[in-house]
């Protein structure tokens, strides 16, 4: 028997203009329209369009698939309660709440009892579609995973989706949903993604510079008490040859001795795009009086969180192409299938590490301790740090363990990076926090990969060598040979 749930999804587009054409231009004709392609495949009972002047609101009324095996919320159970029943939850939209960790998030601060709105343009699927490319783990339209959370916990997550790259989207949803907090993860967030060709480099620094400057101004002229917690990475410092600080770093210089902001060492497009952020953001704290805190984060493994576990239509995406797939979960699914690990060049790249568990609690600890108005905090967001080639020996015996026959092989490294080098960073504050790290061991290592094995079918084994050269980034649109 199906049940019956309300979705409301509010959908701005500017007259006579997608939202979307601008952005992708260059490479449009790759797939059909994005707006056209999305609503295609959803399965609405009614689609209402009303005009308001120059504007066309869409109001998405739908109907859940059938839901035969919900699971009512139980005393005791993880579901979290407001211990003052007086006190409203906190609003939190979550930009970007469809992608990787923008899924995991906004289901778990749900859980928490905030009330969470996602707004997302859904781009990132529209890559997968792009570059022929497919999450290792099936996932639902985000629709599908919305109802799918009602139905099992009663919670209801609103979902904006558009771009925020469209200002006057933007200004709709933060004068609809009011947020008290935002978490910032809508941006192109891939290196390789960003060094494909001339369109994408574009592509990226357009989408992520401008849409985080369009937050700034929503958060300015709509909710000025609205802390924004921003996703940054740890590659905006670079490799350098002395200990990564916090964000900033005291420095004495001929006599006279100031505190600064890190130097910032970027190594792709993507990366100078998370350096702007910051400048950008930390500006507006200063002028405006904004209050930001920026997540440095290191590369983040793993796929299950207490809430993503709850059912196989809240399941999180799981990349292992070498365009999206972090190192690690690429070296689980890669071990998976029999294909040799790929080691870039000499193996020595080091860099911070932490399980998607950890992320959602770091985001969540940031959101309960807001930074003061004005302040621009800056938190070094990962647990552990990893070379490439420990990471290859951790796989190659947890894989052993389970009789797989894993091997490694060295190839050329389609990056400007340095391979062997030096690599100390703190990241004290958010253990200071609170942060109970879930550190890397033989136990989640087995469950990585046990789960790759599970989806070992799904692997399309043409994805996994690299075809992105850093050097060799040029202006012709780069297509998918069929």
């Amino acid at each position: 028997m199906a049940h019956l749930l309300s979705t409301s999804c509010s959908l701005k587009i500017t007259s006579g203009r997608n939202p979307y054409s601008k952005q992708l231009n260059d490479f449009s004709n790759a797939v059909p329209a994005f707006f056209s392609l999305k609503t295609r495949n959803l399965q609405f009972r009614s689609f209402v369009v009303q005009r308001r002047k120059r504007q066309r609101i869409c109001t998405i009324r739908a109907t859940t698939l059938p839901l035969d095996q919900e699971t009512p919320t139980q005393p005791g159970s993880i579901y979290h309660q407001n211990s003052n029943g007086s006190s409203p939850p906190k609003r939190v939209m979550v930009i970007g709440g469809d992608g990787y960790c923008g899924w995991a998030t906004a289901l778990h601060l749900s859980n928490k009892n905030y009330e969470v709105a996602i707004v997302d343009s859904l781009v990132r699927r529209l890559f997968d579609h792009q570059l022929g490319l497919d999450s290792l783990t099936p996932i639902s339209s985000i629709h599908t995973r919305i109802r799918r959370w009602k139905s099992l916990t009663g919670k209801s997550i609103q979902l904006y989706i558009g771009d925020i790259c469209d200002f006057e989207f933007l200004s709709e949803c933060f004068k609809s949903f009011e947020p008290d907090a935002v978490v910032h993860f809508g941006e192109q967030r891939s290196a390789p993604y960003s060094m494909i060709d001339r369109s994408r480099a574009v592509f990226t620094q357009h989408n992520n510079v401008i849409g985080t400057l369009n937050v700034l101004f929503a958060i300015k002229e709509f909710r000025e008490q609205c802390h924004l917690v921003k996703l940054g990475t740890m590659g905006e410092y670079g490799t350098p040859n002395i200990d990564i600080e916090e964000g900033y770093i005291t420095i004495t210089h001929n006599g006279r001795t100031d505190t600064l902001p890190y130097p910032k060492q970027a190594s792709s497009f993507y990366h100078l795009s998370k350096v702007h952020d910051s400048n950008n953001i930390a500006f507006t704290c200063k002028a405006w009086g904004i209050k930001a805190t920026d997540l440095n984060q290191g590369v983040v493994y793993g796929v299950k969180t207490d809430e993503t576990e709850m059912h196989e239509e809240l399941c999180n995406r799981l990349d292992y192409d070498a365009v999206f797939g972090t190192a690690l979960n690429r070296f689980c699914v890669q071990a998976a299938v029999g294909h040799p690990l790929t080691v870039y060049g000499k193996g020595g790249q080091t860099r911070g590490y932490l399980d998607i568990r950890d992320t959602v609690q770091c985001v969540e600890l940031a959101i309960a301790n807001p930074a003061q108005r004005g302040e621009f905090r800056v938190f070094n967001q990962f647990t552990e740090q990893f070379s490439v080639n420990e990471l290859a020996s951790l796989v190659t015996k947890a894989g052993e363990k389970l009789g797989l026959d894993v091997r490694t092989i060295s190839v050329p490294n389609p990056r400007v990076e340095a391979e062997e080098h030096y690599y100390n960073a703190k990241h004290t504050k958010l253990v200071e926090l609170g942060l109970k790290p879930h550190l890397l061991s033989d136990s989640l290592l087995d469950s990585l990969l046990n789960f790759a094995i599970k989806f070992d079918d799904r692997v399309d084994t043409k994805q996994i060598m690299p075809s992105v050269s850093w050097r060799k980034i040029g202006v012709k649109l780069k297509t998918v040979s069929a």
